[in-house]
């Protein structure tokens, strides 16, 4: 199944007022330039993790071949959810202050931009409640977390340090090692340019270009981005204002490795409809909506430290 980027999702399909819209939320989050989004059929996605390898042995002239188990899986499914609004504009207001401005593609706009944040905020702490998604903290198993100490004891956290970045960025297999993410609060990314300025001389040059041109900071060539939706008050021991940072993959297209967003077949992206004229008020109402989901297709392409202190 092919994937597509939320922003080429809207390209073919959709009208100059939303292609505007779809810009406005990447400008809100560059982390969507890059992310992936699976168009699926049907309201959710299926698919197999890889449990355990076919066994294999070294044998010699005549051996027995006893290397007989084939590779187990494990299904996981994944949802979608919906993100949706109404924009309701007075048709008096509309005809008389839209000269400037025009209110409608404001406010729906304005609703577009919100949907792209409460995504992005689900991205990282939804917990499958509520109808929201599964986040990247949830979705991230118990022998792919690691806790930022430095004395090693990995009990109440620690200041930030290259060590343990590479130790997390280790962690992240699924593509031999390649990583395509790391996402940090601002509190953290800040941290980590006091350690780069901390080496003497060492300047804040590493950058990554995104496709677009714009830059991002980057560490040993994996892009940075800020998400502030990670939070600070988490507990580690006696650590109670603890953050975290994640590192991970994002999906080729193989539903193999990595994460991706989902979204509806039919109506992929975030979607701009026209209800018309409400029937006991002079208002037009536009519906502003999203079918949204996260799949993580690896558990190998997903990687979190805990306990990041400063």
């Amino acid at each position: 199944m092919a994937t597509v980027t939320l922003a080429e999702s809207a390209k073919l399909t959709q009208n100059m007022l939303v292609a505007g819209v779809i810009e406005n939320i990447i400008v809100v989050d560059r982390f969507y330039e890059i992310l992936p989004f699976t168009e699926i059929e049907g309201n959710a996605i299926a698919y197999n993790r890889e449990n355990a390898l076919g066994d294999v042995q070294s044998a010699g002239v005549g051996d027995t071949i006893t290397a007989k188990n084939p590779a187990t899986f494990t299904q996981v499914t994944s949802s979608l959810t919906t993100l949706i609004g109404d924009a309701e504009v007075n048709g008096l207001i509309q005809a008389t202050r839209s000269n400037i401005t025009d209110q409608k593609a404001t406010q729906v706009a304005s609703k577009a931009k919100n949907i792209g944040l409460n995504y992005r905020s689900q991205l990282i702490t939804g917990d499958g409640t509520a109808n929201t998604i599964e986040g990247l903290l949830s979705l991230a198993v118990a022998g792919q977390s690691i806790v930022q100490d430095t004395s090693g004891v990995e009990t109440n956290g620690g200041p930030l340090s290259f060590e343990k970045m590479d130790e997390l960025i280790d962690l992240v297999t699924d593509k031999n090692g390649i990583v395509d993410y790391i996402m940090l609060n601002s509190r953290t990314l800040r941290s980590y340019f006091s350690l780069l300025r901390a080496l003497g001389g060492a300047g804040i040059g590493e950058v990554v270009t995104l496709p677009s041109g714009i830059q991002v900071p980057g560490y040993r060539g994996v892009p940075m981005f800020r998400n502030d939706n990670l939070p600070t008050d988490q507990t580690t021991g006696t650590l109670i204002t603890g953050t975290s940072m994640v590192a991970g993959t994002l999906d080729d297209g193989s539903q193999t490795v990595g994460i991706s967003g989902l979204t509806a077949m039919s109506e992929a992206g975030i979607r701009i409809k026209e209800i018309g004229e409400s029937e006991s008020k002079d208002e037009t109402i536009t519906r502003i909506k999203f079918y949204n989901g996260l799949a993580n297709f690896s558990e190998k392409g997903l990687a979190i430290m805990t306990g990041i202190s400063n």
